[in-house]
């Protein structure tokens, strides 16, 4: 039987672990697992996961720590980081969206939800079209490597940020409103909190500076010409 995809299912309850993996595996996927971070980082450089379902709170290394240190291997600049987590709170969200994760999942997990979220953002991944590497202004915005040139410094991006800095750059001028932004950079079937979009605008200023993208007020972003 082929398979679906590589899925790194990291959680310290043992319980959770088979749980999931017992689904996961029902669906066609190789799964692979550890109980924390620490443990998690080597797997994840040998195997490549497709996906990282991670645990936010756990012992050596929690979930944060090892989704920034994933999110800055450009290794991993197309496996996509899903957090599992009890904590409801959305300034916890906020604080993972700040590393680099692409969604969360709350517990107690349900499977139907589970494998439902995952299906869609593995989909995603099949479907995605490569498009030409975008040169505007002072940057080359290369798709095949995830980095962001200017001249000879190179600038490594998270995903969702890449993705984001890239559909604004496509059009420099254009006002893409919120909504849009997240049905093209986080798809229809991703539930997301309402600040994701101005967390990962944020992180792209801070890293490439003020003057390239635009806050349209009641609207949404657009990249500055």
């Amino acid at each position: 039987m082929e398979s679906n995809g590589k899925i790194l299912v990291v959680d310290d309850e043992a319980d959770i672990i088979e749980f999931i993996s017992y689904n996961l595996k029902k669906e066609g996927y190789d799964v692979y697992t550890a109980t924390n971070g620490k443990e998690a980082l080597p797997i994840a450089k040998k195997v490549k996961p497709d996906l990282i379902l991670l645990d936010v709170m756990m012992p050596i290394m929690d979930g944060i720590e090892t989704c920034k240190q994933i999110k800055a291997d450009p290794d991993f600049a197309k496996t996509y980081v899903v957090f599992l987590t009890a904590r409801a709170e959305e300034y916890s969200e906020i604080e993972g969206f700040n590393a680099g994760a692409d969604d969360y999942i709350a517990k107690p997990i349900k499977p139907k939800v589970l494998l439902s979220r995952l299906n869609a953002i593995l989909r995603r991944k099949v479907k995605e079209i490569v498009s030409p590497s975008i040169r505007v202004k002072d940057l080359f915005i290369d798709r095949e490597t995830f980095l962001i040139h200017r001249g000879e410094q190179k600038i490594q991006l998270a995903r969702k940020e890449f993705e984001l800095l890239f559909l604004l750059a496509s059009k420099p001028g254009k006002v893409f409103t919120r909504e849009y932004i997240l049905e093209k950079v986080w798809g229809e079937e991703v539930l997301v909190v309402d600040r994701t979009i101005d967390v990962h605008i944020r992180k792209i200023r801070e890293k490439l500076g003020d003057e390239y993208i635009g806050t349209v007020k009641g609207v949404g972003y657009k990249f500055e010409i």
